[in-house]
């Protein structure tokens, strides 16, 4: 099974809209921690891991009356019927004979308490084996009958005769016939004919509230829980991944600082050339202040860029006349606070601008940085696309296998060589002097040559 740990969707609004607001950038992995702490910040997943033919590996049961959840159908049932049990069916009590006989002592079970009573009574071996099998039915039989004791005190056994002189019955509600049942073995039998299927659901995944998940009744599911808890609570990756989700449907930016530290915030960070740039003397004002004054806040980039004028002085008055021999009361006058200036009404609203085009970085700690330029990129070297190199390289193997064609000679080439074959008598050759064989036997290699040519 599979335990999620999902923020609240209320609590991420609000925080979206107050990073909105404010144009600060957070840690988002600081966010996490702090959504981990309380219960009430976040919401717990289940879902159960699919088997063979998928079917759940672990099925979960639902119980629709006070939204608990259980790993099985039988804790389901046994827990509405333990907590819930005047919803469905009511207890009433009618007198009897008192059982015959003088009894001295009882069996009493030593571990739950329950008074089972005397040995010799015809009832015990059946009160004893129901008790086994609802409470203790992991336990061998044998071994549970030897943690039965025997109880002599006159209190007890005057107790259990006084609950037999009264007989308890059953009887059902919410049903069209007001069923009366004798046994609480009955009472099991009716509620899972008639009321389970419409009370306990089995269920693939559920979502509980963080506070619901805490109070789980199931101790394997609270352990589970508590796993999961702690495992995000070490490093929250899980749930910071889903808050980063969250954040970025609600239009947020994200960012790293030094390639380590992920910020979530309004804008990503947006290098801003002053010498390309046209702004106003107040932007070029806030930029230059913060690159010449690292890890300066907001405070001080207002004060130093438009400061604020003088306090007025304070003005003390007597509060009542002065009695002989006492110093005359006085009163201080609060000074009146000090509203902003309009050139630092300009400058916040110039921040506000960089801070949202994200040419300035306001931390959470509220120190100002401005967008850094970006470093250039190396070029790519140039790669030759796979099918021209390998056609370039085929035709290269092909020039260089095929015999060169024979090249046509031009008209002065061939003028030239008429004159030279006129001046220069030519001296009879070898092909003159033995003429050459008139067959010719081509290869099976090379192509056929026409004799003719």
């Amino acid at each position: 099974m599979d335990v999620d740990l999902i923020p609240d969707e209320k609590g991420v609004e609000s925080l979206a809209r107050q990073i909105k607001i404010t144009g600060r950038a957070y840690p988002l992995f600081d966010i996490a921690q702090m959504i981990l702490q309380k219960p009430e910040r976040h919401t717990v997943v289940f879902t159960g891991r699919k088997a063979g033919e998928g079917k759940p590996a672990q099925p979960l049961f639902f119980c629709a009356l006070d939204e608990t959840l259980w790993l099985t159908e039988e804790e389901s049932i046994q827990h509405v019927i333990r907590k819930h049990f005047g919803t469905f069916y009511q207890t009433e009590k009618t007198a009897t004979e008192p059982p015959k006989g003088k009894y001295t002592f009882v069996g009493q079970c030593g571990i739950s308490g329950v008074v089972l009573g005397p040995p010799n009574h015809h009832d015990y071996l059946n009160q004893l084996r129901k008790l086994h099998g609802q409470r203790f039915a992991r336990m061998p039989f044998d071994v549970y009958k030897s943690r039965i004791k025997i109880v002599r005190d006159e209190e007890v056994v005057k107790k259990w005769v006084e609950d037999q002189s009264w007989k308890t019955e059953f009887v059902c509600l919410n049903v069209p016939d007001a069923l009366r049942l004798g046994t609480m073995a009955e009472v099991e039998k009716h509620f899972r004919e008639v009321h389970k299927d419409a009370i306990i659901k089995q269920v693939e995944t559920y979502t509980l509230s963080g506070s619901a998940a805490r109070n789980l009744r199931s101790p394997e599911l609270t352990r589970l829980v508590r796993s999961a808890w702690e495992d995000q609570r070490r490093f929250p990756l899980q749930t910071a991944t889903v808050l980063s989700q969250q954040f970025a449907s609600r239009g947020l930016q994200f960012f790293k600082v030094n390639k380590a530290v992920t910020h979530v915030c309004v804008a990503r960070p947006h290098y801003l050339d002053l010498v390309a740039t046209p702004v106003s003397d107040g932007v070029k004002s806030i930029v230059e202040y913060i690159n010449a004054h690292p890890k300066t806040n907001r405070r001080q980039l207002i004060e130093a860029l438009a400061p604020s004028p003088a306090a007025a002085p304070i003005v003390v008055v007597p509060v009542e006349a002065p009695v002989a021999g006492e110093a005359p009361a006085a009163a201080v006058a609060a000074p009146e606070p000090v509203q902003a200036t309009a050139e630092q009404a300009s400058l916040g609203a110039d921040l506000h601008w960089l801070i949202h085009q994200g040419h300035v970085i306001e931390f959470a700690t509220g120190v100002l940085e401005t967008a850094k330029k970006p470093l250039p990129k190396p070029p790519k070297p140039e790669k030759p696309a796979p099918k021209a190199a390998a056609v370039e390289a085929a035709t290269a193997v092909v020039a260089a296998a095929a015999p060169a064609e024979p090249s046509v000679p031009t008209e002065s080439a061939v003028a030239a060589t008429e004159e030279t074959a006129i001046a220069v008598p030519a001296e009879p050759t070898v092909a003159e002097v033995a003429p050459a064989p008139t067959q010719v036997v081509a290869s099976e290699c090379s192509p056929a040559v026409d004799p003719a040519v």
